[in-house]
């Protein structure tokens, strides 16, 4: 007769009754009955267990004593079997992980792959592991599927269960063993409507780790499988999920009979430690006398998979797995008292705590089943008696916390919190308050209606409880670029066993040999979060030096970043160079991308041959863009490398070369077309001209040709005010606009009224336009001034609003230099101002006006001849130093008298104006306007 048979009855008597019909609910009920027994009756001994459950812990640690296993078969991923070793040196809470960046098999957008597998104190898995490792001829064996298979068995559209809130765990994947939760919505919300709680965790805590706390091996088994075979038959039907689910318990009794075949282990001298859902499973492939047994599991993928242990804590574990906020301390609290007030010797690993030892008790006997199950279920609720002394201490104590953090708490606080305790236990049908009902009595009383200080009384509770414990990986068994982290940092003091933040300052003046501690410390910046390595003073770029460097440096709290650099590299300096050629590489990379690269790997990596490839890779971006959007961006990083080569290289780079003329010949195609797309910014184009018009010299000595920009501005017909404005000053730049034609098409634009409303506009494209036309800029500064100068207070107030927000937006860098210059231009005092008159209304000569604005300089006998005649030296040092022979000539004024020898009596010169008039017209035109040769 099955040892069960009375319950089932039992059972089945219920479900008539209140069913009125056997039918399904005497098919659920007498169904977990079945569960049980059928976990209870295999000849491998089920160890069920809740994941992070005291209840579980204690009753793991009693019967590891009593049985004495020789084999522990635990579900856990069996690819992360090497790591438990290591978990001696850290302390806990920790997660053994599975990484991977190759991948292989899987999409590319799931990528970087990354399991983890939480252990704390408090858990059944903790105790097996200790027991396992410290008992000589103990196996432990892991037989849950591989990180490989997590991800083969997931949906295509599903990579992984999102953890944004779970800083130390990332968005990795969990893994945990006896995710004991109900599956679907409705009957977790029925169960916690009437336990009188607010969530599953409290319910759970209240009605099964309180009971089970102390209850017998038997009993705890039965419940534990009972529990586990109720939500297992009352899960929604999802075929994928149950899939999942059971080629799992499938993949677990593989591996257990294929290691007793290969051993010959004694299944009588085994214990297999599995979650409760999973000791009540129905799969055919169930226990060693399974009816079929040919279940195959799939090889991994090509995958590498990369192994170590990073820290976790207690938040982390309860955001990842969808536990109640402090939950986790929690349970970990009551794990201590229960182990405090003896009973029960928990095993822990030799390292982490010394005078621990496995008992040394002969194993017992295997025993006959009894049903413990039916007196479990019909014996009315143990109510504990009330502990004093525990909860008067917990109330004394939250009221200490909580003055120390700013609430106007007091005695009287302790006693209302002691009393409203006691009050909603009982409203909740429990004699003893819980942890629960002290938090929800705490935050009553003392918090009311404000927070004076960043913690809520909630969280005090917690901290008081043992806060969120944040688990530390131990040095040894840190990946090798780790270990060379913290060894390189030796010289600056840094220790890495403290969490708080530490402050290093550097002078590399007075300690030269402290120059690769801020090498590192700027590489690590580099690859790290922000707040793990973070400069307060120093800094590190092309053409600097710093002096005197300030660090704070956090990598207690980012040991998890660090860990995870170690899976790419042996050293930070492999991983960056690997990182660097990665994002060159990728599909979406721009020429803005690469140069960024060569920068960086000048600035950290040195060395000439990386450079040199990335260097060649940028041109092979550039010549392959079809998009403009990166021209700000690529402009300014190769007038800075260029820059750098020519201060500190004797020549420029090849690719550097190349890089030029492969951008004046791409923007000289793409311009004609960028101005007139709707999708390309002023400050795009902008940033096209002043690369050709910057780069134009050097792109024409390695043979490009200048009739290329020349006939892509013909071909340009933009048709927004910001880009007329820039064609106008690229047309100026080419010589085919005067300053004067530039300056009556603006006073043109403020006497229409119709356009005075986007005049704005055009002044942004003149600010942009400084980028390929610096001479601009007295200009510019002209017309904003004039446009202050005539328009009526009614346009130029609502007008001032929309120039200032153009400018912030489009032109932030180029402000700068219209202030300059404007600060050059007009008055310092306020008494010059009456008698000021602007330089643009200033004549010089035949077209001085002109002349003095486009130039800078007067026509013939203006301020700059006058300069020159009255400083001759400088001219004659210019002059030799350049190489050029013969004293001072006296400059008279070009066009004064035809025939007049320009070159002030050079033959030589004069000759040569002889022979070419044409040009000495055009030039004397076009800066005077004056005379023919």
């Amino acid at each position: 007769m099955s040892t069960f048979g009375a319950l089932r009855r039992q059972l089945d008597d219920a479900a008539e009754t209140f069913a009125g019909s056997p039918g399904a609910l005497s098919e659920i009920l007498t169904g977990m009955v079945d569960d049980v027994d059928r976990a209870l009756g295999e000849r491998l001994e089920i160890f069920p267990v809740c994941h992070h459950s005291p209840a579980s812990a204690l009753a793991m640690a009693r019967r590891l004593r009593d049985k004495q296993p020789q084999v522990i078969y635990l579900e856990l991923c069996e690819d992360l079997r090497p790591l438990l070793d290591e978990l001696r040196t850290c302390r806990l809470p920790v997660a053994l992980q599975a990484f991977a960046t190759e991948l292989d098999g899987f999409p590319e957008s799931w990528g970087p792959l990354s399991v983890v597998a939480p252990i704390t104190e408090a858990s059944a898995e903790y105790q097996a592991i200790a027991y396992a490792l410290d008992t000589p001829g103990v196996e432990l064996v892991l037989v849950d599927r591989s990180s490989d298979h997590v991800f083969q068995w997931h949906p295509r559209e599903e990579p992984g269960r999102p953890a944004e809130e779970a800083a130390l765990h990332g968005d990795a994947v969990g893994v945990e063993i006896g995710d004991l939760r109900p599956r679907f919505a409705e009957l977790e919300e029925h169960l916690l409507h009437h336990g009188k709680v607010r969530h599953w965790s409290e319910w759970w805590d209240q009605y099964v780790e309180q009971p089970l706390a102390g209850a017998d091996y038997d009993t705890y088994r039965q419940v534990m499988v009972l529990i586990g075979g109720l939500f297992r038959r009352l899960r929604p039907h999802d075929a994928a999920k149950l899939d999942r689910d059971e080629d799992r318990e499938r993949h677990m009794w593989t591996r257990m009979r294929e290691h007793l075949a290969a051993t010959g282990a004694d299944p009588e001298r085994c214990l297999y430690v599995c979650g409760a859902f999973h000791a009540a499973s129905r799969v055919e492939e169930f226990g060693l006398d399974a009816a079929r047994t040919d279940f195959e599991i799939s090889p991994r993928t090509a995958t590498n998979w990369l192994y170590g242990l990073i820290p976790s804590s207690h938040s982390a574990i309860e955001a990842q797995f969808g536990l109640a906020p402090g939950s986790v301390s929690i349970a970990a609290a009551t794990y201590d008292k229960a182990v405090s007030r003896g009973g029960v010797k928990p095993y822990t690993l030799k390292g982490q705590q010394k005078g621990r030892r496995p008992g040394t008790k002969p194993p017992a006997a295997p025993v006959a089943v009894a049903d413990q199950l039916s007196e479990f279920l019909s014996k009315p609720a143990q109510r504990d008696p009330l502990d004093e002394a525990e909860l008067l201490g917990w109330c004394v104590d939250i009221v200490r916390l909580a003055r120390r953090n700013g609430y106007l708490s007091s005695t009287a606080d302790a006693i209302a919190v002691y009393e409203t305790s006691i009050l909603l236990a009982g409203m909740r049908g429990r004699a003893r308050p819980t942890l629960y009902d002290f938090q929800d009595a705490a935050v009553t009383c003392i918090e009311k209606d404000t927070v004076p200080g960043r913690r809520d009384v909630r969280r005090l509770c917690e901290i008081m409880l043992g806060g969120d414990r944040i688990g530390e990986v131990g040095y040894q068994s840190m990946p090798p670029l780790a270990q060379d982290v913290f060894e390189r940092l030796a010289p600056l003091g840094y220790d890495m066993t403290k969490r708080a933040v530490h402050r290093v300052l550097l002078d590399l003046n007075a300690d030269p040999e402290l120059e690769p501690c801020s090498h590192l410390l700027w590489v690590l910046r580099r690859l790290m979060p922000e707040h793990a390595v973070r400069p307060i003073m120093g800094s590190r770029r092309l053409g600097e030096r710093s002096v005197q460097e300030s660090w704070d440096v956090a990598l207690g709290h980012h040991q998890r970043a660090l860990i995870e650099l170690g899976y790419e590299g042996v050293t930070v300096e492999q991983v960056l160079e690997q990182r660097l050629r990665r994002s060159v590489w990728e599909p979406k990379a721009t020429a803005a991308d690469a140069l960024q690269a060569v920068e960086e790997a000048i600035l950290f990596l040195g060395g000439r041959r990386f450079t040199d490839e990335l260097g060649a890779r940028a041109v092979e971006l550039l010549a392959a863009e079809r998009s403009v959007d990166d021209a700000p961006d690529v402009l300014r990083r190769v007038r800075r490398l260029l820059a750098h080569y020519r201060a500190t290289e004797p020549a420029l780079p090849e690719w550097c070369e190349r890089f030029v003329t492969t951008g004046y010949a791409q923007y000289c195609t793409l311009l004609p077309t960028a101005f007139v797309a709707e999708d390309v910014g002023v400050r795009q184009v902008a940033a096209m001209l002043g690369f050709l018009a910057s780069m134009e010299s050097l792109a024409l000595s390695l043979g490009c040709d200048r009739a290329q920009l020349e006939l892509a501005v013909r071909q340009s017909h933009p048709e927004t005010p910001g880009k007329i404005a820039l064609l106008w000053a690229a047309r100026f730049q080419l010589g085919v606009l005067t300053i004067g034609e530039l300056r009556e098409r603006c006073a043109e634009l403020l006497a229409n009224p119709l356009v005075v409303p986007s005049f704005p506009q055009y002044l942004s494209g003149f600010v942009q336009a400084l980028e390929a036309a610096p001479v601009l800029t007295p200009f510019v500064v002209e017309v904003i001034s004039g446009a202050f100068a005539r328009l009526p207070d009614e346009v130029l107030l609502p007008w001032l609003p929309t120039l200032i927000q153009t400018l912030r937006e489009e032109a932030p860098e180029l402000v700068p230099v219209l202030i300059r210059e404007a600060g050059r231009t007009f008055p310092a005092t306020l008494t010059a101002v009456d008698a000021w008159v602007p330089p643009w209304t200033a004549p010089s000569g035949p077209g001085g006006a002109e002349v003095a604005t486009a130039t800078g300089a007067g026509a013939a006998g203006g301020p700059v001849t006058g300069l020159l005649a009255a400083h001759p030296a400088a001219a004659d040092a210019l002059a030799a130093l350049l190489g050029c022979e013969g004293g001072w000539k006296t400059l008279t004024p070009a066009g004064s008298a035809p025939g007049h020898d320009a070159s002030g009596g050079s033959p030589e010169v004069a000759a040569l104006v002889a022979r070419h008039p044409a040009t000495v017209d055009a030039v004397a035109a076009l800066l005077c306007g004056g005379a023919a040769v």
